[in-house]
């Protein structure tokens, strides 16, 4: 069996590493670290949720520099982030691959490298 292999099962350190990963940057850094021992596809998935969120939160903040609109243009998208974050944690808890609404699949496909 190659070492490197992902397991298909649903264990708990999947899940943990899938919690984890949404809890800050530092959190997710972790769960990268751990995935990376024991490789889970659970946890893989999580980790590239959990990226692209942020990544799009990165991406997003610029919002804030456009005169005028820009502070309310960024509370709307931080609402709109905060409520994906909540929603691939319970997906987490639950121990469930369920990608976000609208842009989870495309996640998949640009961070298939973790």
């Amino acid at each position: 069996m190659e070492r490197n292999s992902v397991q298909n099962t649903s264990s708990n350190d999947g899940k943990t590493v899938a919690i984890i990963s949404y809890l800050t940057l530092i959190g997710m850094i972790v769960a990268i670290i751990m995935n990376n021992k024991e490789k889970t596809a659970l946890g893989q998935f999580h980790i590239r949720q959990s990226i692209g969120i942020s990544v799009t939160a990165l991406a997003l903040g610029l919002l804030r520099f456009i005169p005028g609109i820009g502070g309310i243009m960024m509370n709307i998208v931080a609402v709109i982030l905060l409520i994906a974050l909540i929603l691939g944690l319970i997906a987490a808890f639950s121990g469930e691959k369920k990608a976000l609404p609208f842009i989870g699949e495309k996640y998949q496909q640009w961070f298939n490298m973790i």
